[in-house]
């Protein structure tokens, strides 16, 4: 992590104001939320639409914090701790990153996409941690905070950084594109999250693109071949930048030749390779975030077989296809973390695919920002489910109770309470079978893991 004097970070930042005698003082790591500091933190105080940070200077600092940032239109200014005044404290900790970026021989991938990201981004580390010290953000700080926060972090010893990018409106990626610079770019997939703010997805798909903003001259854009859209976009970018394509059709770059599914994870084979690939999570569209990891890593120079290492070792944030089981044996398949009509979908492919089990259970929560469409997505869902593959839909949320209308399967029912659908399904199912849980992060669907106990509880 940054490890600086308040001299060289007011220099980095062009800022103004701190006293000569606390010029050589060491800050190690930076934070934005005073109830994180510690010793040697710089704390940084953002003014937010309901909290100003500056509030909480003291705060930070009694914490050990060894200095602070402070927006120059901002009142009340200590004068009895370090600070460095500078114009605009987030747009300080944006150009802070940057320059602590720039002083390190640091490679970038830039992660984004409708579904898929944080998972590409696990796996794409893993794969290059059998070459490179890799560095990847942590969860999901993929804002115009976490991404700088994340850069922060970095060991100076780090080779390449994996940074994933989120947005909810046209031009957050590009300012995040613009600040990494990225020598390798991904758009995972184009679906319908955050089509609630951005109306189509023609629009979110532009959204995406911005990701090539800030890619470096001759870098190399990875992007899903199956996607008319982002076609239609290369053809009117008059690209700089170089291209490979990943997806299910054997026009793409990467391709599988062969898709296995088993309870614990993916096999699969490509053309260029004798050898099969294990993934140790499960799911068609891990399949797909890992071919456009393969295609990062060729870039980086890895061999087939370090790539297959790296696929065995990963493992994805929490709440995405998780594999647990309820204290009376159910298979779990958590996939709480978010939801959307393409990822609700891929894990129903999923679903369909595995074998062995007596009852298949799905448990779907409202899927969120989808604006004016949603009960149309909603409905949409509740017809998609085969009910000769699904034994049982429960469904639990306004929204998701037109998906329970719609549906065809034998045993669907609706809930508005999560510990009487936890309930419901202990009652209707056995260690002979697998549910999928699955939900907007809204919705909080986890409560429903949780209340359904683990065998050590039974």
């Amino acid at each position: 992590m940054i490890k600086r004097t308040l001299k060289d970070i007011q220099d980095m930042v062009n800022g103004h104001g701190l006293a000569t005698t606390f010029e050589p003082i060491m800050a190690q790591g930076v934070v934005i939320d005073s109830r994180s500091a510690t010793v040697g933190h710089l704390y940084i105080p953002i003014i937010g639409s309901r909290v100003n940070g500056h509030a909480f200077v003291q705060q930070a600092i009694q914490a050990g914090a060894v200095a602070t940032f402070w927006q120059q239109d901002e009142p009340d200014m200590p004068t009895d701790i370090p600070v460095i005044q500078v114009e605009d404290t987030k747009k300080a900790l944006q150009q802070l990153s940057v320059a602590y970026k720039d002083a390190l021989n640091l490679k970038v991938v830039g992660i984004t996409g409708s579904n898929g990201k944080t998972s590409t981004k696990d796996i794409l580390a893993s794969i290059l941690a059998t070459a490179y010290r890799v560095h990847k953000t942590p969860g999901n700080l993929n804002s115009e905070f976490g991404m700088p926060l994340t850069l922060l972090m970095a060991p100076v010893d780090a080779q390449i950084a994996v940074l994933e990018m989120g947005m909810r409106g046209l031009g957050q990626i590009k300012l995040l594109s613009d600040m990494a610079k990225p020598d390798v770019s991904v758009i995972t997939c184009i679906g319908e999250a955050h089509i609630e703010e951005l109306g189509s997805r023609e629009n979110i798909s532009k959204a995406k693109f911005e990701i090539t903003s800030g890619l470096s001259q001759n870098g190399l854009f990875v992007y899903h071949g199956d996607e008319p859209l982002l076609e239609k976009r290369l053809a009117e970018a008059s690209p700089h930048f170089n291209l490979m394509t990943f997806g299910d059709q054997p026009h793409n770059d990467y391709y599988p030749t062969s898709i296995n599914v088993s309870g614990t994870g993916m096999t699969f084979t490509l053309p260029q390779s004798h050898l099969t690939f294990n993934l140790s999570v499960l799911g068609k569209h891990n399949v797909m975030n890992a071919l456009a990891a393969i295609a990062v890593a060729k870039h980086f120079d890895l061999t087939f077989e370090q790539i297959q290492t790296g696929l065995t070792q990963v493992e994805l944030s929490k709440m995405r296809m998780d594999i647990t089981h309820a204290k009376n044996g159910l298979m779990l398949i958590d996939d709480t973390y978010n939801s959307s009509p393409t990822s609700v979908r891929a894990t129903l492919d999923l679903l369909y695919a595995l074998t062995g089990y007596e009852k298949k259970i799905v448990v779907l929560g409202d899927m969120l920002e989808l604006g004016e469409h949603a009960v149309r997505y909603h409905e949409a869902i509740g017809r998609t489910i085969d009910p000769n593959q699904i034994d049982i839909l429960l469904t639990y949320g306004p929204l998701s109770q037109h998906t329970a209308i719609q549906s065809k399967v034998k045993i669907t029912r609706h809930f508005d309470n999560k510990l009487d659908l936890a309930q419901a399904l202990i009652t209707l199912s056995s260690a002979q079978d697998v549910c999928l849980i699955k939900g907007s992060r809204g919705m909080a669907l986890e409560d429903v893991i949780h209340a359904l106990g683990s065998p050590d509880t039974a």
